[in-house]
């Protein structure tokens, strides 16, 4: 199936802006972020033309290829789980880290970054043994325990939600993470403004834009899939 990148965008564009009249919410608070993990630099290259120029890998060789060829054309979020010993590899090229959720890394963080590195804060809200992330009673400590690394700066929290068509469940996801970035940004912690919430893909980043998303991951409804041969 041919994938039309600047279709796809546009038809993304029409439903954040229908979910922010929802709720009255301002567009220009989504940031759509181009998951290309599945797609050649070249399909990358697509999403910058059609105006989308946040891109997001989940693995380190993937994001080295591609950064290697598109650069600063794009803004580079690493979504995916980073060891610690792989951010020797991507920390000067990495603009924003989704999956910070543990000490180890982001002391490495802290020894390898030139300067600071915008960090969202992994949380396993639904607890899926398959997730990443800390469980919500460990997040507040776990940022304040942050302020020992300053190279590290808590932009706000990010989830991965099951994949569902309980809307209900969905929304009760998204609104407990965003219940917890209140929570972490009325601390009022220099290292950890937390303004931002990482949380909806293809199938629920209407829902979460309705729940307060300010930075959504859309892959395979933006940009296809060509591991698979297709969509």
């Amino acid at each position: 199936m041919t994938v039309n990148v600047k279709e796809n965008a546009a038809v993304i564009k029409d439903s954040i802006e229908r979910a922010c009249s929802k709720v009255e919410r301002d567009p220009a608070e989504v940031t759509t972020i181009a998951v290309t993990k599945y797609v050649s630099t070249e399909r990358a290259r697509e999403a910058i033309e059609a105006g989308i120029v946040n891109l997001g890998e989940n693995r380190k060789e993937g994001f080295l290829e591609k950064y290697s060829r598109i650069g600063d054309e794009a803004r580079w979020h690493f979504i995916g789980s980073l060891q610690s010993r792989k951010v020797k590899d991507v920390i000067g090229q990495m603009d924003v880290l989704h999956s910070l959720d543990r000490k180890s890394l982001a002391k490495e963080i802290d020894k390898r970054a030139e300067t600071a590195v915008s960090c969202f804060v992994q949380v396993n809200i639904s607890g899926e043994d398959s997730k990443h992330g800390l469980e919500t009673e460990d997040v507040l400590p776990f940022i304040r325990m942050l302020e020992d690394y300053p190279k590290v700066r808590v932009v706000g929290l990010m989830t991965m939600a099951p994949h569902i068509e309980d809307e209900e469940k969905l929304r009760a996801i998204f609104r407990q993470l965003r219940a917890l970035r209140d929570k972490v940004r009325n601390e009022n912690m220099a290292h950890a403004p937390c303004e931002y919430l990482s949380m909806g893909m293809s199938n629920d980043y209407t829902v979460a834009i309705e729940e307060g998303a300010t930075h959504i991951r859309i892959g395979t409804s933006l940009v296809g899939n060509e591991t698979y041969g297709g969509e």
